[in-house]
């Protein structure tokens, strides 16, 4: 691989960290803490033969995206994973019965040396498989199988205490793994210049255990793919041009979800659901392992802990470890721009309502209890396609902003208004609930609705509300 794939790789590097970690070791950042007893449940392949034994763990995942290779282009493809290790703690033999460094060692949960703490754990290793380039040619079909093999091993590493001598050790046991990867670049019929690619990977370790605990030290964690392409670009599959719609939605991954990073030219490829140009927010000072947390709030938490449990967490992971500290080094400004932070997501010229013309009277704040007077959602109507829409009128959900992850299923159905609102902004957003569901009736009671701008909905004729 060149440096500049490495270099295209790495701007996808933050998001797939993320990704590879997300849950790796939760708040309050310790092995005994009941959260960090269920670990490992994002994009895992077990051995086949448990997959297909137990029926709710998957083997293989599988990205299908399109690109547009242009004349001529090379496809780099790199699949990223954890192998898991696990740390024992063992204290020395009791004394009279040999040195320490030559008897017999035995298990413990926890060992407390010098105010040091070590305990049982299952740390991860991060792997890399990069595949060699792959050239795109518009017309020509071409496909390519490598597989890869991680390799196991024990190792012993003697906790010595202050004064020198064997106060216990820690041993780590890794399993080996073995796995496939097929990809697939084939040209779409048609006149539409564009390759439909596949990649899929494949657990191909043999099955040793018949529960989860037993096969995870054998199974491919939080596996995701990177692809990126020399001398073209890739098509969004959440947003795809009028020219590929069709063939964005013959798409089918499998225990994948593929969006577009950087100038288009990388796929990351994820088993969590994430959306075309993800971004780690500046405001945050590094990992803490769980994306659905609010830094600030999660930073916080970590300073009530006592130095009994910091310790412990210390003890548990390096990267536990990092993360308390540095939330107790963490400087003022830091703490401060984790307050909080406001974007903007429309242009830089919109100003909202309050924008004036010149010439014009200053409109009043949107503050104001006169601004709310000039505003009623259940009267108001807006213009689609040409097409006034107001309360009652049925329309067809085309979510497009991907504001929910839920929108992904609302895709295609039908609903019908119950207002059209104005945010503080002067934006429009169109509430609706949905035709077919059944709490519709109770959530209309409680004023819940869902919302959508006016270019995500299509008007139906033929209902109240559409004129």
């Amino acid at each position: 691989m060149s440096a500049d794939e490495i270099d295209r790789f790495a701007a996808a590097r933050a998001i797939a960290d993320a990704v590879l970690y997300e849950g790796y070791v939760l708040y309050p950042y310790r092995a005994s803490a009941r959260k960090n007893q269920l670990r490992w449940q994002f994009g895992v392949l077990t051995p086949r033969v448990f997959s297909e034994a137990d029926g709710s763990e998957r083997w293989s995942t599988r990205t299908e995206c399109l690109a547009d290779p242009g004349a001529a282009s090379l496809l780099a493809v790199r699949v990223r994973c954890l192998q898991l290790q696990h740390r024992s703690v063992e204290a020395p033999p009791a004394r009279g019965r040999g040195s320490g460094e030559k008897g017999e060692f035995r298990p413990v949960e926890k060992l407390v040396v010098d105010d040091e703490v070590y305990v049982e754990w299952d740390e991860a290793l991060d792997q890399v498989v990069d595949l060699a380039p792959l050239a795109l040619h518009p017309g020509r079909a071409v496909a390519r199988e490598e597989t890869f093999r991680f390799h196991g091993g024990t190792t012993a590493e003697l906790i010595r205490s202050a004064d020198g001598s064997v106060a216990g050790r820690v041993v780590r046991r890794r399993e080996p793994l073995w796995g496939r990867v097929h990809v697939t670049a084939s040209p779409l019929d048609g006149s539409v210049p564009l390759i439909k690619l596949a990649v899929t990977v494949e657990n191909a370790t043999p099955c040793r255990g018949t529960r989860r605990d037993e096969v995870l030290g054998r199974c491919l964690v939080a596996l995701h793919t990177m692809l990126a392409i020399d001398g073209g670009t890739f098509v969004s599959l959440l947003d795809p041009p009028e020219h590929a719609r069709r063939a964005a939605g013959d798409c089918q991954s499998d225990g994948a979800f593929p969006v577009l990073v950087g100038d288009d030219d990388v796929v990351l490829s994820s088993p969590i659901i994430l959306y075309d140009h993800p971004e780690v927010a500046p405001e945050s000072p590094g990992d803490l392992y769980d994306a659905t947390e609010i830094d600030e709030i999660l930073a916080l938490r970590v300073l009530t802990l006592t130095d009994e449990e910091k310790a412990e967490a210390r003890g548990t992971d390096p990267r536990a470890a990092a993360v308390v500290d540095r939330c107790d080094d963490m400087a003022p400004e830091l703490w401060e721009r984790l307050h909080g932070a406001m974007r903007s997501t429309g242009s830089s010229g919109d100003q909202g309502p309050e924008a004036a013309i010149d010439g014009d009277p200053e409109p009043a704040p949107w503050w104001d209890p006169s601004v709310d007077a000039l505003v009623d959602p259940w009267s108001d109507a807006v213009t689609i396609s040409g097409v006034e829409v107001a309360k009652g009128a049925s329309v067809r959900l085309r979510p497009s902003r991907r504001s929910d992850a839920q929108d992904l299923f609302l895709d295609g159905r039908s609903a019908t208004v119950a207002g059209v609102f104005k945010d503080v902004d002067g934006n429009e957003h169109v509430a609706v609930t949905v035709d077919d569901d059944p709490a519709t009736e109770v959530l209309a009671w409680q004023g819940r609705y869902l919302f959508f701008s006016p270019d995500e909905v299509e008007p139906l004729p033929g209902r109240e509300g559409v004129r």
